[in-house]
């Protein structure tokens, strides 16, 4: 399945040759440079394109001029240049301000995979000259429109146990050491790299700990007593995996309805198998007490990335009242709410949209995902 196509591609490859830097941000090891060389492909010849890999400390110390008469021996006549891990660059930023103000007939391709160094340190040098888009591990999408609806239903438990990584999609069999040595190996890189982490253990042990509350609310408080650190540390520790692509969160949906939730946010991960090798468990669903979570961490990644691969720019919550009255999910897209409520084994088919939610909020919609018809909820853009 190594030729799957990626919903990103004829977006990405329309962009080239439009005059601005194209910026590609997510997760180590989801594919960025391998999209842009598969766009490449076709746009150029092998010797026109160059691929700096900032990994690399010589390439890291090369970018480090600041001065255009610098860089032009390392351009040369490349007509493409892809550089990778740009983040790893000091004021990289400003660095890509003089590559694309001064080499005007090059196309700079750039990859990320944090934005702890590179969106907040890009954007104003950068401003009306970039393109930025973000790309994750497959989608249900994707691998639907690659080989079939029907084969990726049968591969549910498989994608809920083991996600969506490329090379774990790719090389069936040897999921669990792929998915280990992303863990050990890629996670963690760039938050321990960048940033002024003094206890890295206590990271992946926050790591672990979200990974056994998803789709329960998150206390910084409770957390920080359970790993004896601040809540504020805690809390700066979350974004930093954010900022990573490790996980994202939601905000409760409030508007001010008595005893209703306001402040509290719950935690997913962007990989169900990632989330699964951070605390050691592929075991089957029938064998978990944690199906229901692993469905609706499923469901709503798979959600966040079919919207980003398309562009539409959605908001997302949950809601619950102070009686645990809830709904799971509440997605906000071009003015219009919809809420869902994500069943993996319903015990009954009758299950229904909380009163006081449907009192307060009669305008929006609701519906229950389950095995039956999810593939409506995952796929809509097909």
């Amino acid at each position: 399945m190594s030729d799957i196509k990626r919903d990103l591609e004829s977006v990405i490859a329309s962009k080239f040759g439009k005059g601005k830097v194209i910026v590609l941000i997510g997760p180590r090891q989801v594919g960025k440079t391998t999209l842009f060389k598969t766009i490449l492909s076709r746009l150029a010849s092998e010797n026109s394109v160059q691929y700096w890999n900032c990994d690399e400390g010589e390439i890291r110390s090369r970018l480090s001029a600041d001065s255009a008469s610098r860089f032009k021996p390392l351009v040369g006549n490349s007509k493409f240049i892809v550089i990778d891990e740009a983040q790893r660059v000091k004021d990289i930023g400003l660095v890509l301000k003089i590559l694309h103000d001064n080499f005007p007939d090059v196309q700079f391709a750039v990859t990320g995979s944090s934005s702890l160094d590179l969106s907040n340190t890009i954007n104003e040098p950068l401003t009306g000259r970039k393109f930025e888009y973000n790309l994750f591990p497959f989608s249900t999408n994707e691998l639907v429109s690659h080989s079939s609806l029907l084969e990726e239903i049968k591969q549910l438990e498989n994608r809920l146990i083991y996600g969506f990584y490329p090379d774990v999609v790719n090389n069936p069999g040897e999921e669990k050491e792929i998915l280990s040595n992303i863990v050990s190996s890629y996670l963690y890189k760039d938050v321990f790299e960048f940033q002024d982490v003094r206890k890295p253990a206590i990271i992946e042990k926050l790591v672990q700990a979200l990974a056994l509350q998803v789709g329960s609310e998150v206390s910084f408080n409770e957390l920080g007593n359970l790993l004896g650190i601040d809540s504020l540390t805690v809390q700066r520790y979350v974004d930093l995996l954010e900022k990573a692509y490790v996980i994202f969160h939601l905000h409760s949906y409030s508007r001010n309805v008595r005893n209703e939730l306001k402040k509290s946010i719950k935690i997913y991960f962007y990989d169900n198998g990632v989330r699964n090798a951070v605390i050691s468990n592929f075991s089957p669903c029938e064998l978990r007490s944690d199906a229901g979570s692993l469905w609706e961490n499923f469901l709503i990644s798979e959600r966040v990335k079919n919207n980003a691969f398309h562009n539409r720019k959605a908001k997302y919550y949950f809601w619950r009242t102070t009686q645990k009255q809830e709904i799971d999910f509440i997605e906000e897209l071009d003015g219009k709410f919809s809420a869902y409520e994500f069943k993996y084994n319903p015990k009954k088919n009758n299950v229904k949209c909380p009163l006081t939610f449907s009192n307060a909020y009669p305008e929006i919609s609701f519906s229950v995902i389950t095995k039956e018809n999810y593939t409506d909820f995952v796929t809509e853009a097909l």
